[in-house]
């Protein structure tokens, strides 16, 4: 990989520390910068699909995944009551040793992934972010907001939905638009009965159940907002426990027991698609930061990873930069495509209620998890 040999990732999220992993592997050096001084990760649990799973094997912290989450074969879909109406196999396409799926709190993933980062050698300066960038045929100029300057090959811009790096490159870009859902995400003790993941339906709201550790299960609640008006953080247990009025069973026993310990959160959800390219000269977009998705599929972080390793494998194998940046976005832009619009449309068949919806939400969802187990 002589024509990239120094490379600077924006932002230290699930993307852009894989990508940084990745290319360490090649010998590349490379500096990441995250504006959080603290490092610090939002948010409650994450699902991690079978793909994911086998993209994380490839970066190397799947062990450590299987060791602090919770690993299981299966999902059951159940009626509001708790009545379990369905169950569906989740192929082992991470290896005849994994399970289908799983689930980890999302701190204890960044957490892993942020050790891996550093033990690959990965010069990570946090509390920083860029200043400019500007670049010619043969490098990127980067001026930092702590006042130093470097050179790069290569600048990846994994800064999320909201980032910075494609605001500089793309000024024009379309800016993340509104769902129509909201997500509402709680911490609870497992009960012994929960042993994998569960989908609990009603006509228009859907509920989620997913273990992430031993002693430990994530509640996940999309629910129909016409708007993504802020909601006060101090109103979220009690708006959250309205929203679960119409259900019984082990999701009714959740509401009647939310408190302070449940690590409440919510966010509106938001989507973004760029057209291709998703780069200029020197500087490539990753992850949320040009194709962010809503949670339906459970692959939002994981195209992002996927994304990571793909990018390593062309730069290694393209004789020249413009090369190997074209064949990345032709090898991901349809899978991502298909990740977000499908997510996005099974959310609109869930606000819809309809029956007509919700055969056509389950011919969606069949046709996007087999999609999802291709090889990448």
């Amino acid at each position: 990989m002589a024509m990239v040999n120094k490379v600077l990732v924006i932002g230290g999220g699930i993307g852009g520390m894989c990508s940084a992993i990745q290319l360490r592997k090649q010998g590349v050096e490379v500096d990441l910068v995250e504006i959080d001084p603290d490092w610090r990760v939002y948010g409650a649990g994450i699902t991690i699909s079978g793909p994911t799973l086998r993209a994380f094997r490839e970066i190397g912290v799947l062990d450590e995944i299987m060791a602090h989450g919770w690993c299981a074969d299966g999902f059951k879909v159940a009626l509001p009551d708790g009545t379990v109406v369905a169950e569906y196999t989740t192929p082992r396409v991470a290896g005849p040793d994994v399970p289908g799926g799983g689930g980890i709190m999302r701190p204890v993933l960044a957490r892993i992934l942020a050790n891996a980062t550093r033990a690959a050698g990965v010069h990570v300066r946090l509390g920083v972010s860029f200043d400019t960038i500007e670049q010619d045929a043969d490098q990127v100029r980067v001026a930092f907001t702590d006042g130093t300057h470097a050179s790069y090959d290569l600048v990846i811009g994994a800064d999320g939905v909201h980032s910075k790096t494609r605001q500089a490159i793309f000024p024009a870009a379309a800016r993340p638009s509104y769902t129509g859902q909201g997500c509402w995400r709680a911490v609870v003790p497992r009960p012994e009965q929960v042993t994998g993941p569960m989908m609990v339906l009603s006509k228009t709201t859907k509920a989620g159940l997913n273990p992430v550790s031993k002693d430990e299960m994530y509640l996940f609640v999309l629910e129909n907002q016409a708007t993504d008006d802020f909601i006060a953080p101090e109103t979220w247990p009690a708006r959250l426990a309205h929203v679960l009025q119409g259900f019984g069973g082990v999701v009714g026993d959740i509401r009647d027991n939310l408190n302070a310990e449940s690590r409440i959160v919510y966010r509106p959800l938001h989507k973004l698609l760029l057209p291709q390219p998703w780069y200029k000269g020197r500087v490539l977009l990753l992850g949320d930061a040009v194709h962010a998705t809503t949670p339906h599929l459970a692959s939002g972080a994981g195209i992002a990873v996927e994304g990571a390793i793909v990018l390593a494998e062309e730069l290694q194998r393209a004789a020249t930069l413009p090369q190997a940046l074209e064949a990345y976005v032709a090898r991901r832009y349809e899978r991502c495509r298909m990740v977000v619009e499908n997510s996005v449309r099974l959310g609109q068949l869930e606000n819809a209620g309809t029956p007509e919806a919700r055969e056509e939400h389950a011919k969606l969802m069949t046709q996007s998890m087999a999609a999802l187990l291709a090889p990448i």
